[in-house]
C-alpha cells in the first residue's frame, strides 16, 4: 500500500479498522495499569522489596520503550501488520509466564519479555492510523487512539480489582491471553498490510546503547532510593554510566545511516517540546500513580476494586480531553491546549498535596478527574502535533520516537518519584522500627507495605505479642504519618517537574490558531 494514499472504502472500513487498533493498544496501556491494584498483594505474596516492585513496572516499561525505537524500523519496513501480529503473540505468552511466576525475580523476567511484545504496538497501530485515514480523518483518529491511554487508566484497575476479589493476582495477567487472542484474529481478517516504500536495516548498535543507557539511569536512580547512598560507586557509578552511555546513543544516531533513535526529528522544535511535554505528563502522572496505590489501599484501606473505581475520574477526564483536543487546537492553536493541559496537571498535583486520611473522598476525586483532563489534552494534542512533521513514509519511526520518550518519561517517574518517596519514608520514620526484631527493621523501613508486612510477621512471634500489643498501633499511625508527609514532599517535586514542561512549550510549540505544521513529504 501506498503510504501516502487513503484506502478508497476508509469511510466503510475506518470505524471498524479503527476499533481494532484500539483495542490492540489498549491491552497493552492496561498491563501498565492493571498491575498497580496488584501490587500491594503481590509484594505480601511474592515477599516483594520496594524496589522489586519499581523493577516489576519499570522492566515492562523499561524494554518496552528501548525496543519500541527498532519496533517503529520494522513495523516500515516488513509490514505493520505483519510486525504487529508477532508482537501480540509474544506478549500474550509472556503474559501467560507472568501469571504464574513465583518469585519477584521470575516476575520482573516476564514482565521485560511481555515490554518486548508490547513495544511493537504503538508505533504499529499509530503508523496504520497515519497510513489509512486521510488527512481531514487522521487527527479525530488520533484523538481517539490517545483516548485509549484514558480508558486503560480506568479499565485496568477496574478490571484488575475485579479480578483480585475472585482470583490470584496473577489473573492480571492471564486476562491478557484472550484478549490478544480476539484482537489478532480480528486483525487478520480487517485491517489491511501497509508498509513504507523503502526498507531501511536495523540499527542493533542503537538499540543496545538505548537499552543498556536508560536501564544503568533507571537502575542507579531505584538503587539510590532503596539504600539512600546516592555518592556510592554503584549508585552514582550507574546513573553516570547511564547518562554517558544516552550521550553516545545521540552521537551516534545523530551519524548512522538508519538510526534507531532519529534524532534529526528533535531538531523540530515542534516535535521536540511536544514530545518533552508528553513525556513529562507521563512522568509526573505514572510516578504519581504509583504513590496513590499505597495511599489509597494501605492508608485509606480501600480493596483493590474500590481503587480501580476511585480511579476512574483520571479516565474519563483523559477521554473527554482527549477527543476534544484536536478541535480545540484547530481553534486556540496546538501550544495553547497544550499549556492548559500541563498547568491543569500542576492543579490537580496540588489538590492531591492536601490529603490526608480523612480527607473527603470528593476532593481526591476531584484532583484525578481534573489530572485526566490535563493528561488528555497533552497526549492527543502533542501526538497529533509529532505525527504532522515527521513524513508519511517514516510514520512509524517517528511515532516509536514519539512513544518511547513518552515511556522513558514514564519509566523514570516510577524510578524518580518511588525514590523520592523511599528516601523521605525512611528519614520521617526514624527509629520507630526499632519496637520490631533488628531483622525486620530493614523491610519495615523500605516501605509503608514493609513496615505493615514486618509488623505482621512480629505478631506471629510469641515473645512479642505482649510489647506490639502497646507498640504496634503507635507504629501504624507513625507510618502513616511518614508516608503522607514522604508522599505530599514527592507531589510537590512531580508539580515542580510539570512547571518546568510548561516553560518548555511556551517557548517551543507553535503559536498562534494555525493549527498543526504539515511536513511537505504529505
Amino acid at each position: 500500500m501506498n503510504a501516502a494514499v487513503a484506502p478508497p472504502d476508509v469511510r466503510r472500513k475506518g470505524p471498524i479498522v479503527l476499533a481494532i487498533l484500539a483495542a490492540c493498544f489498549l491491552v497493552v496501556m492496561m498491563d501498565n495499569t492493571i498491575l498497580n491494584v496488584a501490587l500491594q498483594t503481590i509484594q505480601r505474596d511474592l515477599h516483594a522489596t520496594n524496589s522489586q516492585l519499581q523493577w516489576a513496572v519499570d522492566s515492562y516499561i523499561l524494554v518496552y520503550a528501548a525496543l519500541m525505537f527498532s519496533a517503529g524500523v520494522l513495523a516500515d519496513s516488513f509490514g505493520r501488520r505483519r510486525v504487529l501480529v508477532i508482537g501480540l503473540l509474544i506478549f500474550g505468552v509472556a503474559s501467560a509466564l507472568s501469571a504464574f511466576s513465583t518469585t519477584p525475580e521470575q516476575l520482573i523476567l516476564w514482565r521485560s519479555v511481555m515490554g518486548v511484545g508490547g513495544s511493537v504496538v504503538p508505533p504499529a497501530t499509530l503508523a496504520i492510523i497515519n497510513d489509512y485515514f486521510p488527512s481531514k480523518e487522521r487527527g479525530k483518529a488520533i484523538g481517539v487512539w490517545s483516548a485509549v491511554a484514558g480508558l486503560s487508566i480506568a479499565f485496568g484497575p477496574i478490571i484488575g480489582g475485579f479480578l483480585l476479589e475472585r482470583f490470584w493476582w496473577g489473573s492480571v495477567f492471564l486476562i491478557n491471553v484472550p484478549v490478544v487472542a480476539v484482537c489478532i484474529a480480528a486483525m487478520l481478517v480487517t485491517v489491511p498490510e501497509s508498509r513504507a516504500q523503502k526498507r531501511v536495516r536495523l540499527d542493533g548498535l542503537g538499540v543496545l546503547l538505548s537499552m543498556l543507557g536508560t536501564g544503568g539511569l533507571v537502575y542507579g536512580v531505584i538503587r539510590g532510593g532503596e539504600t539512600n547512598s546516592w555518592f556510592g560507586v554503584e549508585v552514582f557509578g550507574s546513573i553516570a554510566l547511564g547518562v554517558v552511555l544516552l550521550a553516545v546513543l545521540v552521537w551516534f544516531e545523530g551519524r548512522a545511516e538508519a538510526p534507531a533513535l532519529d534524532v534529526k526529528l528533535l531538531r523540530n522544535r515542534a516535535f521536540a517540546a511536544g514530545t518533552a511535554s508528553i513525556s513529562l505528563s507521563f512522568f509526573a502522572l505514572t510516578g504519581g500513580t504509583f504513590l496513590l496505590v499505597f495511599y489509597v489501599q494501605g492508608i485509606r484501606g480501600y480493596t483493590p476494586l474500590e481503587l480501580g473505581l476511585v480511579l476512574l475520574p483520571t479516565a474519563i477526564g483523559t477521554v473527554l480531553s482527549a477527543v476534544a483536543s484536536n478541535p480545540l487546537s484547530k481553534r486556540l492553536g496546538a501550544r495553547a491546549v497544550v499549556i492548559l493541559g500541563l498547568v491543569l496537571l500542576i492543579v490537580s498535583f496540588v489538590l492531591l498535596y492536601w490529603l490526608t486520611k480523612t480527607t473527603p473522598l470528593w476532593l481526591l476525586e476531584l484532583a484525578l478527574g481534573v489530572s485526566g483532563l490535563g493528561l488528555g489534552f497533552v497526549m492527543g494534542t502533542t501526538t497529533t502535533l509529532v505525527m504532522s512533521v515527521v513524513a508519511a513514509d517514516k510514520a512509524g519511526v517517528g511515532a516509536a520516537v514519539n512513544n518511547t520518550l513518552r515511556q522513558v518519561g514514564a519509566a523514570l517517574g516510577v524510578a524518580v518519584l518511588g525514590s523520592v518517596l523511599s528516601v523521605r519514608y525512611r528519614g520521617a520514620l526514624g527509629s520507630a522500627v526499632d519496637v520490631l526484631p533488628a531483622d525486620l527493621r530493614g523491610q519495615a523501613s523500605d516501605s509503608l507495605g514493609g513496615t505493615f508486612g514486618a509488623l505482621a510477621t512480629a505478631q506471629h512471634r510469641p515473645e512479642m505479642l505482649a510489647t506490639l500489643r502497646t507498640t504496634g498501633p503507635a507504629l501504624v499511625h507513625k507510618a502513616e504519618e511518614a508516608y503522607l508527609s514522604a508522599m505530599h514532599f514527592t507531589l510537590l517535586v512531580a508539580a515542580a517537574l510539570l512547571a518546568v514542561g510548561v516553560v518548555i512549550g511556551l517557548v517551543w510549540l507553535p503559536r498562534g490558531r494555525s493549527a498543526i505544521p504539515t511536513s511537505p513529504d504529505r
